[in-house]
């Protein structure tokens, strides 16, 4: 069974094709940044047009690196994300049912974070996924397929999103994500105590606190109000040693709150398994602190490579597969095209 999976939530433009015997097929993945990367962020009118232009050719692609002229199913990110965009995925992958008379299936794009890691070696539920990205940051546990609860997630600002304010405070440009992860290689992690935002009693996350520390630590070593706002045009007096060391600070209590509040969980409710997914998931110093952690602790962790940490096709065709396995094709409501499956909550 080969599956064209569509991936349309924020601002990769991707369709991959999958064989549930032989794995990825294809996977095609154009990236936006450059078009956001003035804005400092992504820009969900320019998102969609820029999906509507680019889904036909990556379709296109992605079959013919796949080497098929038609797949058995259709999937598609459902939800949730940007709205425009989903939309332009949505109409493209029921357009193609239509056409070649196959299955259309919407699925979540969180759960197929989850499913990237499946790519390229077993997991095993019951399961805990830590999916952290610029939009998300969700800790779930599941007992089988299709089965979630929600243990905990950001009150604020998402894992990624604090990264790319805490790069504009800086003045370091856009994605702050990798931008950050590389400067923090030649950075002290120690040179700043910045704070951990844990939340005693709660598995849920806040990293907008952290982000104002950064804040208030660049204002006060340059002497100015504590409250004083870093226009985006703005870039801090600081040589490259003191942006490196306050990278390699930034970035360690975000990944420290990151790991502790899984590991703690994995312990909690007895899990063995973890699967960590979403574009954080790339960052260095997360996954090199998650094997060390898990190894010792005697947790099997699954961490996807780079090029399915990101939004891809690839991981909404393998979640499709479990679908359609277990005969779950139901269509996306007209009236609700954007929110999650009701058993994600």
């Amino acid at each position: 069974m080969k599956i064209l999976g569509i991936e349309t939530s924020c601002d990769e433009t991707s369709a991959a094709v999958v064989d549930n015997r032989r794995g990825i097929l294809s996977n095609v993945v154009i990236s936006q940044i450059p078009l956001h990367r003035p804005y400092q962020g992504v820009v969900p009118e320019l998102a969609s047009r820029a999906h509507f232009k680019k889904i036909a050719p990556v379709v296109k692609e992605a079959c013919l690196q796949a080497g098929i002229k038609k797949p058995d199913a259709v999937a598609f990110t459902q939800g949730p994300g940007l709205m425009g965009s989903l939309l332009v995925g949505r109409v493209a992958a029921e357009t193609l049912g239509r056409i070649w008379n196959c299955p259309v299936v919407g699925v979540n794009h969180l759960e197929g974070h989850i499913f990237a890691a499946e790519l390229e070696g077993k997991i095993r539920f019951p399961l805990l996924a830590l999916i952290v990205s610029g939009g998300h940051t969700d800790l779930v546990l599941s007992f089988k397929p299709g089965k979630y609860r929600v243990l905990g997630r950001t009150r604020d600002d998402a894992a990624g999103e604090c990264y790319d304010k805490a790069a504009k405070i800086l003045g370091l440009g856009y994605p702050g994500g990798p931008i950050i992860d590389k400067l923090a290689k030649i950075g002290d992690k120690n040179s700043i105590i910045f704070p951990r935002p844990y939340l005693e009693g709660t598995l849920d996350f806040s990293f907008s606190g952290l982000k104002t520390s950064l804040l208030y630590h660049i204002n006060k070593r340059l002497k100015r109000p504590m409250n004083t706002k870093i226009r985006t045009s703005d870039k801090p007096i600081l040589n490259p040693e003191e942006i490196s060391n306050l990278c390699a600070s930034f970035q360690e209590a975000i990944c420290d709150t990151l790991l502790q509040k899984t590991i703690f969980a994995a312990k909690k409710f007895g899990v063995r398994q973890i699967v960590v997914g979403g574009g954080v998931s790339a960052n260095s110093r997360l996954r090199e602190m998650f094997t060390s952690i898990c190894a010792q602790e005697k947790i099997a962790v699954s961490l996807s490579s780079l090029r399915l940490c990101t939004d891809n096709g690839a991981m909404i065709a393998q979640l499709a597969i479990h679908k359609l396995a277990s005969k779950i094709k139901k269509s996306p409501s007209k009236s609700d095209p954007a929110l999650p499956f009701k058993n994600w909550a």
